[in-house]
């Protein structure tokens, strides 16, 4: 006889996907309104700022924010076309095949304000009771 296995996990796992998708929107929309960047261009920014010399190749960018390799040059170019000069593209000087993204002072000054406005809205998601109650079974799993 066939017995239902029990689907607590998986529909645990569907809450949080589905919550982590609005704080997601939330976010998405909080930074086009303040700052004309989506959350994956902040996070090409932030990637940036963080690494050595702040430069990457555009591969190792791409992996980091989660995007093909088509994607994460589109992005780029996107980035580039808005004209506010945040970015800077570099050939390689050892492998010419290579191109290097780096942030500008330009985009230093940009992530710092959206980081602000990003840990505020934040602050704010994680404030309300509906998030924490959504979020209780995940901070204690075995309570339930």
């Amino acid at each position: 006889m066939y017995t239902k296995p029990n689907n607590q996990m998986l529909m645990n796992w569907l809450s949080l996907s589905n919550l982590q998708i609005k704080i997601t929107n939330e976010l998405e929309s909080v930074l086009q309104e303040k700052h004309q960047i989506s959350l994956k261009e902040f996070y090409v920014l932030l990637f940036l700022s963080d690494a050595p010399k702040k430069k990457l190749k555009l591969q190792q960018l791409q992996n980091m924010v989660g995007l093909s390799q088509s994607a994460m040059s589109r992005l780029v170019s996107r980035f580039e076309a808005k004209d506010c000069g945040v970015l800077k593209r570099h050939v390689c000087e050892d492998d010419r095949r290579a191109i290097y993204t780096s942030i500008t002072q330009e985009g230093e000054e940009k992530l710092e304000k959206a980081s602000l406005t990003l840990n505020e809205a934040l602050e704010k998601v994680f404030a309300r009771k509906t998030i924490q109650k959504e979020l209780e079974p995940f901070i204690h799993p075995f309570h339930s």
